[in-house]
C-alpha cells in the first residue's frame, strides 16, 4: 500500500496539470480563478503552473494573466498531422476547396461536438470564421450531422436535447428546428449519405457535408463545404451534394473502406 502512494499523488499532479491547460484554454486567466476552477490551493496552482511554465505548457504575460505556451501549439501541428486520416485527406480537401472555391473542413467527433481537424481556406472574399482546433455542436453544423448518420432516432434526440439546451440566448440565437423537423432531415441525410447546414448553427454561414468511413465501414470523420448564403442558394447547394459525397468517398477508400464489403444501408447511401 505505501509504494501506490507517490502513483496516486503524481497521477492527481498530472491530471491537475491538464486540468489547468484546458481553464487556460477556455479563458481562465488568472491564479486565482485557475485555482477555483481546478478546485486546489493557490500554492499548489502556482507550483504547477510554475512547472507547466517552464515546459512551455504555458506562458504568462505581465498584466495579462496565463496563456497557453509554445508547446502545445508545437505538439497541437504534431498531433493533426500524425493523424491518418488528416494526411490521406488533405489533398482531397486541397482539390474540393479549388474546385469550388469555398472553404472545406474535416471534422471529427469528441463528444457532443465537431472537432476540426482540418481546414483549407476558399478563394472567396468571405471567410469562414473557422480554425483547426475550432469546436462546435454536432447537431446543428452540417459536418457535424455527417457525423452522426449512421446513429438512430434516439442517439439523435439526446445529442439535440443536449445541443438544444446550450444554445446562447439573446438576439445571436439562430433558428433551429424543432424536434420533429430535424429528425426528418436526419432521416433524409441518413439516406442519402450528405447533410446541410441551412444557418442553423450561424447567421449567413450555410454547408454541404458528408461522411467519411474507415477499413470497417464505420463514421469516423466527415468532410464539409462552407460558405456565406450569397455564394450558397439552394440550387448550388444541391449541385454540390455529389460533388461532396464522391470526395468523401475518396478518402473513405484512402483509408481502406471498401463499398462492396459494406452493410446494405451502407451502399443505399453511397449510391445515393
Amino acid at each position: 500500500m505505501p509504494e501506490q502512494a507517490p502513483q496516486v499523488a503524481g497521477a492527481q499532479a498530472v491530471h491537475r496539470a491538464l486540468a489547468i491547460i484546458d481553464a487556460i484554454s477556455h479563458g481562465t486567466r488568472s491564479l486565482q480563478a485557475i485555482a477555483e476552477r481546478i478546485g486546489c490551493t493557490r500554492s499548489t496552482c502556482h507550483r504547477l503552473l510554475r512547472a507547466l511554465e517552464d515546459a512551455g505548457y504555458v506562458r504568462h504575460a505581465t498584466g495579462g494573466g496565463y496563456h497557453l505556451g509554445p508547446t502545445l501549439m508545437t505538439l497541437g501541428f504534431l498531433a493533426r498531422d500524425q493523424l491518418p486520416m488528416t494526411s490521406a485527406a488533405r489533398p482531397w480537401l486541397q482539390q474540393l476547396s479549388d474546385q469550388t472555391g469555398d472553404t472545406v473542413h474535416l471534422g471529427i467527433r469528441d463528444k457532443a461536438d465537431v472537432l476540426y481537424a482540418a481546414k483549407v481556406p476558399g478563394s472567396r472574399k468571405l471567410e469562414a470564421n473557422t480554425r483547426v482546433g475550432y469546436r462546435m455542436p454536432l447537431a446543428w453544423t452540417g459536418v457535424g450531422r455527417a457525423l452522426l448518420l449512421d446513429l438512430n432516432e434516439a442517439e439523435w434526440r439526446e445529442i439535440y436535447d443536449d445541443a438544444l439546451a446550450h444554445l446562447p440566448t439573446g438576439l445571436n440565437r439562430p433558428d433551429v428546428p424543432c424536434w420533429s423537423q430535424y429528425r426528418r432531415h436526419m432521416q433524409e441525410y441518413a439516406a442519402a449519405g450528405y447533410t446541410f447546414d441551412l444557418e442553423e448553427n450561424e447567421f449567413c454561414v450555410r454547408c454541404v457535408g458528408a461522411p467519411v468511413r474507415d477499413a470497417s465501414g464505420e463514421i469516423i470523420a466527415a468532410i464539409s463545404v462552407v460558405g456565406a448564403t450569397q455564394y450558397m442558394p439552394d440550387h448550388r447547394m444541391i449541385s454540390l451534394r455529389p460533388l461532396v459525397i464522391d470526395v468523401a468517398l475518396a478518402i473513405s477508400r484512402d483509408l481502406g473502406w471498401v463499398p462492396s464489403m459494406a452493410r446494405p444501408s451502407m451502399l443505399l447511401r453511397a449510391a445515393s
